[in-house]
């Protein structure tokens, strides 16, 4: 291993599959070990859920800050990225009640229903907490649990997010940081504060939750534990969530555009007003610093496009141009446009289509619901022109590059750096011991570097063949 320049750093990513973990040489950004360990997902006791146990979070830490070997009991701080809206309960005694319900649990639509007509409605939820709750959000989960499973709700004695619990595990103390807090739904963009009485009509008591803390502050230190290979006494940054995380990874300014392909996709732009979109479309996160992320969330991304690339038999760049099918795959419902019963829709077949317009057409669908929601998020600070930074999975593919060229007509920027949530929440450790900014650390280590792509005219054609499908479509997607 290289001698490193600055103090080793530690950057966590704990997601929905997996933990990893990146140790990082402050100065450079120099990845000198990483490790990751496995989760598992279940199904819940009707096998509808999405649900994982937290203690499993905490092993595969262990794992894989274990497959880091010495430059992981070298670290001068750790930080957390974790996974969003997550909702941990846990018992007096620190141990988790039931298993932690994850952001892609959906049943709690009814309760995310009911609490939005209570507080008067969408405008009114956007205008206290900065976003109209999906199911997605941790204030729903909780609604659900009271309702459904109420001995849980009585056991419970502390509520965290998943990247909390991880960061309460290393200091013992219980935290959470605004980034992370504004996906719950009871925690106030407009008073950056938690909102006591969106609690109480969810029936959550405010002593149970963690204490909020500011940017560039600490979460506290790592304490004595015999199986950790960390150094007690290691500073502990705030943590985050993941979409925060990767934000600061890049090191974004204000207004500058990130698509990210992964199995659902997402679009945000740090900006430095807060948001407050009553459509739902535009979740008003705000950033881990102290400025905020407009985001948007669509369900199918690359999952839904390789599995209709499948169904087809071809590969998933064996796209081919041409032709006027309109593929929809709404394949798992959708977010972004609010669609939850929705089905894939395939329409405009034609004797001589063939399977890789087909699948083309599948691309189409998935980045033109990513666009459409990219306009409502991107405020007036953003230049109409400024380049696309495309990060997650797909950004490596040529058919998700170039599809995304041709509808948006921008030019397109597919930074090298991977991992960026655990080089987030590294920039973050690094910040703390270095007393820097960390997004300006994270641009000193040049995350956000890579081949660039010109714009190419826009296909406006099949943005209006997309634009007119999806609403003559709507009333049967809203009821499929």
């Amino acid at each position: 291993m290289p001698v490193p320049q600055g103090p080793l750093v530690i950057g966590v990513d704990s997601s929905t599959q997996s933990t990893k973990a990146l140790v990082v040489d402050s100065a450079t950004g120099a990845v000198v070990a990483r490790g990751q360990a496995p989760h598992t997902v279940g199904g819940g006791s009707d096998g509808t859920g999405k649900e994982s146990v937290p203690e499993q979070w905490w092993e595969a830490l262990t794992e894989a800050l274990r497959q880091c070997g010495n430059p992981a009991r070298e670290a001068a701080a750790v930080s957390v990225g974790g996974q969003q809206h997550g909702l941990v309960t846990l018992d007096a005694s620190g141990r988790s009640v039931r298993p932690a319900l994850l952001w892609n649990d959906v049943r709690s639509a009814p309760q995310r229903d009911r609490l939005i007509e209570e507080l008067g409605g969408p405008k009114a939820w956007a205008e206290r907490v900065g976003s109209v709750p999906a199911p997605a959000f941790t204030v729903t989960k909780w609604a659900w649990l009271m309702e459904n499973e109420p001995e849980a709700a009585r056991a419970t004695a502390a509520v965290r997010l998943p990247h909390d619990y991880l960061t309460e595990r290393l200091t013992g103390y219980g935290t959470t940081d605004r980034g992370d807090a504004s996906g719950t739904g009871w925690w106030s963009s407009a008073t950056e504060s938690y909102d006591e009485e969106i609690l109480d009509r969810a029936g959550l008591s405010p002593e149970l939750l963690p204490r909020v803390l500011r940017h560039g502050e600490a979460a506290g230190t790592v304490r004595e534990l015999p199986d950790l290979p960390l150094p007690t006494g290691a500073l502990v940054a705030t943590g985050t969530g993941d979409n925060m995380a990767a934000a600061l990874g890049l090191g974004l300014r204000p207004g500058q555009p990130v698509l990210s392909l992964g199995t659902s996709g997402t679009v945000y732009a740090v900006s430095a007003h807060r948001p407050a979109d009553p459509s739902g479309v535009v979740a008003g996160f705000a950033d881990t610093r102290d400025a905020w992320l407009p985001l948007a969330c669509t369900l199918n991304c690359t999952l839904a496009v390789d599995r209709i690339a499948a169904l087809l038999g071809r590969d998933r760049e064996a796209v081919e141009a041409g032709g006027s099918a309109v593929l929809l795959p709404f394949l798992d419902g959708e977010r972004t446009p609010h669609l939850p019963h929705a089905s894939g829709l395939l329409h405009g077949l034609r004797h001589d289509t063939t399977p890789g317009q087909v699948l083309q057409a599948a691309y189409d669908g998935a980045v033109f619901a990513l666009l459409t929601a990219l306009d409502q998020v991107l405020d007036a600070d953003a230049a109409p022109d400024a380049p696309l930074l495309l990060i997650g999975g797909g950004a490596k593919g040529t058919a998700w590059r170039e599809t995304v060229r041709r509808l948006s007509g921008r030019p397109v920027q597919v930074p090298r750096a991977e991992e960026l949530v655990a080089l987030g929440a590294a920039a973050q450790a690094a910040g703390l011991v270095l007393g820097e900014d960390p997004a300006a650390v994270a641009r000193r280590w040049a995350t956000a570097e890579g081949p660039s792509y010109g714009p190419v005219p826009r296909d406006e054609a099949a943005l209006e063949r997309l634009s007119r499908v999806l609403a003559d479509a709507e009333g049967l997607l809203r009821h499929a």
